[in-house]
């Protein structure tokens, strides 16, 4: 089960091939193979990058088996 890297909710929701969207904490994310990143919704719709507060330079997401969509 893919956990969200903010909240740790399961509440996780698929809204595209590759994207997810949290209900506990309201972020989106995208997941490509082995790379995740997190973005905030902003009022206006579009997406900020929280890449740098979750994520190193050297970082690898674990792998969401789950997450991998054949689309």
């Amino acid at each position: 089960m893919m956990r969200c890297p903010n909240c740790n909710s399961k509440d996780i929701g698929k809204i595209g091939s590759h994207q997810f969207y949290c209900w506990g904490c309201f972020i989106e994310l995208t997941v490509n193979g082995d790379k995740m990143s997190v973005f905030q919704v902003e009022e206006d719709g579009t997406l900020s990058s929280l890449d740098d507060l979750f994520f190193g330079d050297d970082f690898v997401t674990p792998p969401y088996p789950e997450a991998h969509a054949s689309s």
